[in-house]
């Protein structure tokens, strides 16, 4: 029996000293803290490499369990803490508070309860590996990882499920010997396995939509302009960094969600500038009219409820960076770059995740309290874009729905009375693939107010130009307009008297009149009457009262061709 017990000894001590047979030696890692170790940090007194760690008597008071030859902090942490936090996080047990009595920087690494101590190893310096007592800047350990934690999260593997090297302890916790094998530095980092392409990660993570994400797939490398958006990796490429493209496991520059830097953008700009991704998507926040990504730090969350959120727009509120990718559709329906996003429906109420585009857009741009007030001021006031495009009012951009107007010949291919646009038809990159331009696709920024691909002037007084109106003439023909194929009047509106379009049409929708008839009221007045009114009385026909240029109108009939703007 005193045999085997010894055997059984010294195949523990060759396993301790060597690592398992793809693994390496500790001998040649950096927790080797002898003389001869390989290291920065290294005695200058000759002891036995185990002996830093463990000893075979009179161990550690509180039995943590292998024979701990130090001291263990007594220190209480600042823990990991997030709004999606699903896992109850307390004060570092187990085998985390015995890696935590030298990476948390209290006590000496030379300090050992038995044999000799070494006063030249002082505490851990300053650095990466040094993580402090606030941890709450790293993975969360020390929690229970069971079943029902990974039904409550929703994007956790089982723990049945997990790779086997990666180990939950005794008593089903995650542990840092979950992802760190402290013998065996064969991965780097003393990981368990390989983390290229966040293998370790997604042992753990399963995320909605990772599968087809570029962020899991594509082969960018960085052009060497710039910040080097790894810094803190080994690995080259997007896919090869995986999840370290936004995240670090510890000491990251964001607590929640440990990302990379604390404010959101700076975690997309090192590749969303042009020196990693195709396009420069951070140069279009420089430009008068943007989303103002910029200045809602900190505010976004995740488990926000979209309707009543705090008024605010983050690259996360957008684009899901686990799923968003190139999947194209055609209106309504949302791209692949809005995939797994939270949207408001035609109803008003939440959707998760979002089917249409608008949907997306309605969580600022409708029911939210903090909605902005329109660049022209009507007669008939509404900021809800919800209700704007309901496909029950008298006159609508067809959004959500085809448009009421079978009679639109100013319609250009491939347009038609059937058709159904996105919002970013006209709300885009003034520079990108819809204006002719190279830039990237997105309401990220545009030289034209409000947020548009093409100018489009509201100014009284303005001489008709393709370039003014440069915005209705992505859809209408401007030769069709103006030989009055639409209303028999528009040349004489548009071209003689220098009537913007927006003098009379409202772009989004009308509750109660045909044609997007919406007066800008700092250019049309109440008339002899006192009405500021339009009447269709037909496809052919209408009448105005009014008074606009100084010329009053009232019940002034329209006949012939009325059928107005497309709806």
């Amino acid at each position: 029996m005193r045999k085997m017990t010894v055997l059984r000894v010294a195949v523990v001590i060759f396993l301790g000293l060597h690592g398992h047979a793809a693994g390496m030696s500790i001998l040649s890692g950096p927790h080797n803290l002898s003389p001869s170790g390989p290291g920065k940090i290294k005695s200058t007194v000759k002891k036995p490499v185990c002996e830093f760690c463990h000893t075979p008597h009179h161990a550690e008071r509180s039995k943590t369990g292998p024979a701990w030859n130090r001291e263990l902090s007594e220190v209480v942490y600042t823990t990991y803490q997030s709004s999606s936090l699903k896992a109850t996080v307390g004060q570092p047990n187990g085998a985390s508070k015995l890696c935590l009595s030298c990476h948390d920087g209290t006590i000496a690494l030379g300090m050992t309860l038995n044999g000799q101590s070494v006063p030249s190893l002082a505490k851990m310096p300053p650095g990466e590996t040094n993580l402090g007592i606030d941890i709450s800047y790293d993975h969360p350990v020390s929690f229970l990882y069971d079943n029902a934690l990974a039904t409550r999260n929703g994007q956790l593997a089982y723990p049945s499920s997990l790779a086997k090297s990666v180990k939950l302890d005794k008593f089903g916790q995650l542990q840092c010997t979950s992802c760190h094998d402290a013998h065996d530095d064969a991965y780097g980092k003393f990981l368990v396995m390989d983390n290229t392409s966040s293998s370790l990660c997604v042992t753990c993570h399963n995320m909605t939509g990772w599968s087809a994400a570029p962020h899991r797939l594509s082969g960018a490398k960085w052009n060497g302009v710039g910040t080097n958006p790894w810094f803190h990796t080994p690995y080259r490429t997007v896919a090869a960094n995986g999840c370290e493209n936004c995240h670090k496991p510890h000491k990251a520059g964001g607590k929640e969600r440990l990302l990379n830097y604390s404010v959101e953008e700076d975690n997309c700009y090192p590749c969303h500038n042009g020196n990693v991704a195709s396009t420069n998507i951070q140069k279009e926040f420089r430009k008068p009219f943007t989303h103002p990504v910029e200045s809602s730090h900190g505010i976004h969350q995740p488990t926000e409820n979209p309707l009543w959120a705090p008024r605010h727009v983050t690259c996360a509120d957008c684009h899901n960076p686990h799923a968003a990718n190139s999947t194209q559709a055609v209106p309504p329906r949302a791209s692949g770059m809005l995939a797994q996003l939270q949207g408001i429906t035609l109803s008003g109420t939440p959707l998760n995740p979002l089917t249409n585009e608008y949907e997306l857009c309605y969580r600022c741009h409708a029911d939210n309290p903090g909605t902005l007030a329109p660049v022209v001021v009507r007669y008939t006031f509404e900021t809800n874009l919800r209700q704007l495009f309901q496909s029950s009012n008298a006159s609508y951009h067809p959004v959500e729905a085809p448009g009421k107007n079978t009679h639109v010949p100013s319609l250009l291919v491939p347009y038609t009375t059937s058709s159904i646009i996105y919002c970013t038809s006209c709300h885009n990159n003034d520079s990108g693939p819809g204006a002719g331009g190279t830039g990237p696709n997105g309401p990220h920024g545009s030289n034209w107010a409000p947020l548009l691909e093409r100018e489009l002037t509201t100014s009284d007084l303005t001489a008709e130009s393709l370039q003014a109106y440069a915005l209705c003439y992505k859809c209408h023909s401007r030769s069709s307009i103006l030989s009055n194929q639409s209303f028999p009047m528009h040349s004489l509106h548009i071209v003689n008297l220098r009537t913007p379009c927006t003098a009379c049409h409202d772009s989004h929708g009308v509750q109660t009149s045909a044609h997007l008839i919406n007066f800008d009221k700092s250019i049309v007045f109440p008339g002899a009457n006192g009405l500021v009114q339009y009447q269709s009385l037909g496809r052919n026909s209408g009448s105005c009262s009014l008074k606009c240029h100084n010329k009053v109108h009232n019940r002034t009939p329209y006949p012939g061709v009325a059928g107005g703007t497309r709806k």
